[in-house]
Formats: structure tokens, C-alpha cells, sequence
């Protein structure tokens, strides 16, 4: 009876209330001691959480703000990290009527040295482009997991294909070969989607890499072991939607969470909207808060809270894998204040942090409204250090393709290259622009061009020795084509290699035809000699007027010079070199990438569909 008795007390002390609060999750589940960042807003999640309140007792750590919303299952709870801080893991409790109902892990980290200090990628490097799981499959036992929605099925373009991080960290050394010194794999976090879940921009778990690419703890240790071959890792980051089988579709921390209370309505990707001083409030507000397709619900940034979450993640990230830069995707798609807040506590924290919006637009003052240095007369004051150059990405596949026009008129050759380029008075830092010629959302150039090689070596050529930072995707350097028309699945082919059993392989060279070894020769000897080349990082840039299907252009500082000369022409050119003296008189040249002298007569003979490279000293 005694015993009873007090088995009866303890209850009544120690246990639970019926229908006691409970704690699903806590993010972000650590922080880091001596952040800047040092007030980090946790997000709680668990059934009526809402009526407990939270504890914690560990030095230098307080709780100072609780928030609620409209959903009883969060809590938003701010801790205040005090610089002595001292880095260790710790319980957070949960109380209801002085009883601790619930209690949930929590850790500080000590930083790794110089991490505030981290230098980012800039007009120095050259990025690699992967789509993950179609570059290399290093675990084939990730290919499908128990409890995921969408197995591997290789036969399907627009399926599941097994590459992961471990493929990636496989071929480190071929991306360094190459000459890239950067690497961007788009999004690889969990996207547990029912179907087309592979490109991994419908992101269900913002914290959690996808178990069919690995864990969280291998996105750190290739970011390690890329800089240990001189790659940094740069990280392809989603802040205007999540995918419809997220976690908070099922239970929204709050019913402005989500644009349009949940429900799909599609964006009128009417951009300019942002810009225009005429535009009707209604069309920004259909861009802004329109979702993409019913996929990806489209997340409110105005919502205090999910906005500080938001930008909690990507310095969150940013810390614990060691990235050198972001890539931010769909950027003027989210709210407009809240990307200038978000961009600026990012180099808050990082101030020589590397970050790229995508604004995929073709108009250059649609770009340039979002660049750090900007006076836009609308008062919006952007903090992106660098865009995607759209314009320029068009504009170079739009004169490649088509001949040349009356005159030397824009509607046709190399002028709409050559007057996009002048536009450059509208950016703050041209020089900070990713450069490309196709990505994981356009046509491979190869397939736009037909296959024609020699007019692609001067499309590549082009994109290594501009202004900027060149980016270059994947497979393209063994040829990789995929159809003419725009259907991702194909143009997001493997990588041949990547898998066992493939006839050919790109990172031995083993299968691969006369065509495919000489164009990623080209490639690695382009890239390579970019990568020694400082002209090409940080010269001043000069350009000529296009004549006769040639385009001239020359990086240079004081004492050198590079001469660039493109000829989209069939036949071979004769250059009267006259027009150039200010750089050339005098001097005596080296093919660039051959090291053999050149001669610098009256003129320069071009060979048809040529890109000539000339360093001039």
C-alpha cells in the first residue's frame, strides 16, 4: 500500500498533464559562439507547444523573447549567445504549470579560425556547375531509401539517377584539372516529392541534406576536401518556395506562412513589375507572392519569423559546411525588402562572403536593380554583390546563331554581343558578374549551334576571357548536347563515367570519341590558362567594334595585354591589325594556349569558326 502510495506521489510531482505539451523539432538544432549573429530565434515544433514555456541554464546562454502565432504547435524562442559563452550541449526545457513537460537538445560550436574571415570566389576563379544527381553516383546504395518517395529509375530522363555528394567528392581532383577553382552543385537537401524530385528545388527539409545524396555530414567534408584541391564549395540556396511535401504543408507555423493561405496561384513572371514606377500593385504583388507550379508553394518573407529563419539557414549553412559562396535562385521572386535583409546579415557576418542572384531577364537594368552599389530611384537598396549576366547569356547565344546583318546593323552577327556589353554603365560592379553560356535551365550551346564545334570553342572562349566570373556546366567538355528545344531531363544528361558500366568515361578519357577528347582539351587548356592568367581576373577591358564577322577585344593593365579575336565566319579572316596600335605596336605575341610565338605584321590571319588567343607583351 506504501508503495503504491508514493508511485501515486511521484506521478502527481513529476508527471506529465494529460494532453502535455510535446517537442517535435527545434531549429536550427546548434549555433555558434562568437557569431555576430548572437540573438538566433529558434524555431519549436510540437504538438500544443505553445501553452509550455521554455528553460535553459547554461552560461553565457538566456532566453530573452518567446513568441506564439496563430498555431498552438510552434514556438518561437530567441536566445541571446554571450561572446564568453562557452561552446557544449545543453537540455531545453519545457514546463506547464511549473512541471517540465518536455526537454530537447540543444549545442553551442566553437568556430573554426578566420571563419568571419572567409575570402569568396570573384573574378579569379571559374565555377563548375553540376546537377548532382546526374554527375556521379559514388554510393549506389543511396539510390533509392526506404521511406523516400521517389526511387532511382536511370531510364527515366526526368527520374531519380543516383548521383550524389560521394560522386562529386570522387572527381574533385578531375574538376581541379580542368582548371575550375569553384563548384556548384544545385540544391542537394532533402526534396521528397513524389515525382521529378532529382533537380532538388523543392526542398522539403531546409536543414537536412537529401539521405539519397548523403548527409549533412558529407556536404561538410567535401567542402573540405574541395579545399584541399583548391575548390570552394558554393552552396544553391532557395528562398522564395519550398516543395508541396514539406514538413510545414502539413502543420504551417502560421497561416501567412505560406502566399495565398496555401492554395496555388501562379506567378505572372512579370518582373520588370519590381522596377516599374508605372506598374499596377497588383501585377508586383501576382509576381511576388504567385508560386512557381502547385510543386512549390511560395513562402511569405514577410512573415517576421520565417524571415529571420530564413536567413538563420543560409548563415547557419554557410558556417557548418564552410562555404565559399551561394548562389541564390529565382532572386527577385521573394520579397523585395527581405532580399536586401537577408543579403546584408549574410556580409554582416561574412563581409568578403561571395553570393549570385539569379534574375533571369534579358534586359540588363532589370539585373543591375539588384546589384550591391545600386541608387535605384525606387529607394531600394540592394546588398548582392554579384547577378547572373542573363543578358549578356542571351546575347552571346543570339550572335552565335545568326549571320551577320546589313551595315553591321544590331539585328544581326556580333552586335547584339557587342551593345549588351556596352550596357555595363548600368551595373555598380560589372566585374563581379557570373558569366556563362547555358546552365541546368537553358539548351546546351552545342545543341543551339547544332553541333557545330568551332563556333562553340568561341562561345567558351568568349565566357573565359570577358569580364567576370565564368561559369561552365558540366559535361559540355565531353560534349553533352540534349535537344535543341529546352527539356531539362535531357539536358541534365549523366555524365559519362559516372556510373559503372558506362561505354564511355569523361574523367579517364576512356570511350570518348576524336571530337569529345578535342573539345575538353580546348576546355582544360582554356581554363587552365585562365587560371594563370591575373589579365583575365582583374585587367581593364576593351572592345572594338565588330567588322566582317570578327569581334576584337583586349584585357590589359600598364605593361600587357591579351588580344581576343573571334571569328564566327566559315571562311578564314584577314585582320588588319592597324586598328589596334595602341596595343600591339611594338610588341611581340605567343598563342595562348600553344605557348608558340605569333607574328604581329599588318595583319593576322583567323581561321574559320576560330576563337584566337594572343598574349601580347
Amino acid at each position: 500500500m506504501r508503495v503504491l502510495l508514493a508511485c501515486c506521489l511521484w506521478l502527481s510531482v513529476f508527471a506529465p498533464p494529460a494532453h502535455a505539451a510535446q517537442v517535435e523539432r527545434i531549429e536550427p538544432a546548434n549555433w555558434w559562439v562568437g557569431m555576430r549573429h548572437d540573438r538566433v530565434e529558434l524555431l519549436v515544433h510540437g504538438k500544443g507547444i505553445a501553452a509550455a514555456t521554455p528553460r535553459l541554464s547554461h552560461a553565457g546562454v538566456a532566453i530573452v523573447d518567446v513568441q506564439k502565432t496563430d498555431n498552438p504547435n510552434y514556438l518561437f524562442v530567441t536566445l541571446e549567445i554571450a561572446g564568453d559563452a562557452k561552446p557544449g550541449g545543453f537540455e531545453i526545457a519545457f514546463a506547464e504549470a511549473g512541471k517540465v513537460v518536455a526537454t530537447h537538445p540543444w549545442r553551442l560550436d566553437a568556430r573554426e579560425p578566420g571563419s568571419a574571415q572567409r575570402h569568396g570566389f570573384d573574378a579569379g576563379d571559374a565555377i563548375y556547375l553540376v546537377t548532382p544527381d546526374r554527375f556521379a553516383d559514388g554510393d549506389p546504395s543511396n539510390d533509392s531509401v526506404p521511406g523516400m518517395r521517389e526511387a532511382a529509375n536511370r531510364a527515366n530522363p526526368n527520374g531519380r539517377h543516383g548521383g550524389d555528394l560521394a560522386g562529386i567528392r570522387r572527381h574533385l581532383d578531375y574538376i581541379a584539372g580542368m582548371g575550375f577553382t569553384q563548384l556548384w552543385p544545385t540544391p542537394f537537401l532533402e526534396n521528397d516529392q513524389p515525382g521529378y524530385s532529382y533537380h532538388g528545388y523543392a526542398i522539403t527539409d531546409l536543414y537536412r541534406t537529401d539521405p539519397r545524396m548523403g548527409s549533412n555530414q558529407d556536404v561538410r567534408a567535401l567542402a573540405r576536401a574541395a579545399k584541399a584541391k583548391g575548390i570552394g564549395l558554393i552552396m544553391d540556396v532557395v528562398l522564395n518556395h519550398i516543395g508541396s511535401q514539406h514538413w510545414w504543408m502539413r502543420d504551417p507555423p502560421a497561416r501567412d506562412w505560406i502566399n495565398h493561405g496555401g492554395r496555388f496561384a501562379p506567378t505572372n513572371h512579370r518582373r520588370t513589375a519590381i522596377q516599374d514606377p508605372h506598374a499596377a500593385p497588383a501585377d508586383r504583388q501576382a509576381f511576388v507572392e504567385g508560386w512557381f507550379v502547385d510543386a512549390m508553394p511560395d513562402l511569405n518573407q514577410r512573415n517576421p519569423h520565417l524571415a529571420r529563419y530564413l536567413i538563420q539557414n543560409t548563415l547557419w549553412w554557410i558556417e557548418y559546411a564552410g562555404l565559399s559562396g551561394i548562389r541564390e535562385d529565382t532572386f527577385g521572386y521573394a520579397d523585395t525588402q527581405f532580399l536586401s535583409d537577408w543579403a546584408k546579415a549574410v556580409l554582416d557576418e561574412y563581409p568578403d562572403f561571395a553570393m549570385v542572384g539569379e534574375e533571369w531577364s534579358i534586359n540588363p537594368a532589370v539585373v543591375a536593380h539588384w546589384q550591391r552599389g545600386k541608387a535605384n530611384p525606387d529607394g531600394h537598396v540592394p546588398h548582392m554583390p554579384s547577378m547572373m549576366d542573363f543578358p549578356l547569356n542571351l546575347s552571346l547565344r543570339t550572335a552565335l546563331a545568326q549571320a551577320d546583318g546589313w551595315n553591321g546593323g544590331v539585328e544581326g552577327g556580333w552586335m547584339p554581343l557587342y551593345e549588351m556589353l556596352a550596357n555595363d554603365f548600368l551595373y555598380p560592379d560589372p566585374g563581379r558578374l557570373v558569366v556563362f553560356a547555358e546552365n541546368h535551365d537553358s539548351s546546351r550551346l552545342l545543341a543551339d549551334l547544332d553541333g557545330d564545334l568551332g563556333l562553340w570553342k568561341v562561345g567558351m572562349a568568349y565566357i573565359a576571357t570577358i569580364r567576370g566570373t565564368p561559369q561552365f556546366y558540366y559535361g559540355s567538355e565531353v560534349l553533352l548536347r540534349g535537344p535543341k528545344q529546352r527539356d531539362d531531363g535531357l539536358l541534365r544528361a549523366d555524365m559519362p563515367g559516372g556510373w559503372a558500366g558506362d561505354r564511355a568515361d569523361a574523367f579517364t578519357g576512356a570511350g570518348l570519341d576524336a571530337r569529345q577528347r578535342d573539345a575538353q582539351d580546348y576546355i582544360r587548356a582554356l581554363y587552365q590558362w585562365r587560371k594563370r592568367t591575373p589579365l583575365l581576373h582583374a585587367g581593364k577591358l576593351m572592345h572594338f567594334a565588330p567588322a566582317d564577322d570578327v569581334y576584337v577585344y583586349f584585357r590589359y593593365d600598364e605593361r600587357r595585354s591579351v588580344m581576343v579575336a573571334l571569328n564566327k565566319h566559315a571562311q578564314a579572316r584577314t585582320l588588319a591589325l592597324d586598328r589596334f596600335d595602341r596595343f600591339l605596336r611594338g610588341r611581340s605575341a605567343r598563342d595562348a594556349l600553344t605557348g608558340k610565338p605569333v607574328a604581329l605584321g599588318e595583319s593576322l590571319r583567323l581561321p574559320g569558326k576560330s576563337a584566337t588567343l594572343l598574349e601580347i607583351e
